[in-house]
């Protein structure tokens, strides 16, 4: 089985790591990236699958060569078998929709076509949800949304998975889907490996990838939009039909609780400390 997994590096937005220019711009080259959070979970997804099913996963991400090193941390969290990077300055400024398109053709050039692939539910840095269901789009595959849980019946060549029902939090719908498919994990996807053999391989599998990423970019592919046979008038900026017409920085928040300082010098204050602590500790 083929399996594949879109991430993105993403600012750190963490208090004290980003950085903003004058007018409120958020400056990249003076901000940490990370791998996208929501990205962890399609992670888990397509490891629950390789542990289950075997096969081979593929990381895919498009951005500029940076980014290794956050496709590296893939490769160490979802035991992936290979890397693809697609990286150009042509492609530099894309809204969703022309990344999709870039995305959706890498997927093309791969050696072989994946069953499923699995993207996060949005990014941390531009929060649309766009990217994975039209990279679906450009595929024309179906596409499982909201996937909480998820298994393959690979005699069928069906995914089955469930999906949080939208609007509804506490309402679970058992859909089917055939594969090839896309599917988009849900922040409440929980893998799991009920059964000893499942436990087993994925020690094993932890152990293979620990000495694979020690060498990871002999496992890293990297293609820019000639080896992809791409116009440049369709994909970056030229073939984005996005309009951004202001950024407004986003205010920090007040602090809605006081908070009292305390110095190991201060007995008094450390016994308060102690007193409010311990009912916790007790178990109260």
């Amino acid at each position: 089985m083929n399996i594949a997994v879109m991430t993105k590096g993403v600012p750190d937005f963490r208090e004290g790591q980003v950085s903003f220019d004058e007018d409120g711009h958020l400056e990249r080259g003076k901000t940490p990236t990370v791998m996208n959070p929501n990205d962890k979970f399609a992670l888990r997804a397509a490891l629950q699958t390789k542990v289950r099913h075997g096969g081979n996963v593929t990381l895919l991400s498009m951005g500029p060569p940076g980014y290794e090193g956050i496709l590296e941390e893939g490769m160490r969290d979802v035991y992936a078998d290979d890397l693809v990077l697609v990286s150009d300055r042509e492609f530099a400024a894309a809204d969703t929709w022309a990344t999709s398109i870039t995305l959706g053709t890498a997927m093309e050039h791969m050696d072989e076509m994946p069953d499923i692939v699995f993207a996060g539910f949005k990014t941390a840095d531009g929060e649309t949800g766009h990217t994975g269901p039209q990279t679906c789009w450009c595929l024309d595959w179906p596409i499982v949304t909201h996937v909480v849980s998820l298994d393959i019946d690979e005699e069928e060549g069906k995914l089955r998975a469930k999906r949080l029902v939208e609007g509804d939090v506490d309402e679970i719908e058992t859909v089917e889907a055939p594969m090839p498919c896309f599917v988009v994990t849900d922040p409440d996807f929980e893998p799991s490996y009920r059964r000893a053999e499942h436990r087993l391989r994925l020690k094993d599998l932890r152990e293979q990838t620990t000495k694979r990423a020690e060498n990871f970019k002999e496992h890293l592919t990297m293609w820019n939009h000639e080896e992809l046979n791409l116009d440049p008038d369709f994909v970056g900026l030229d073939g984005s039909p996005t309009i951004v017409s202001s950024v407004d920085p986003i205010p920090k928040a007040p602090a809605e609780r006081e908070a009292t300082m305390v110095t190991p010098e201060d007995e008094e204050g450390m016994e308060a400390v102690m007193e409010e602590l311990t009912p916790f500790v007790a178990g109260d």
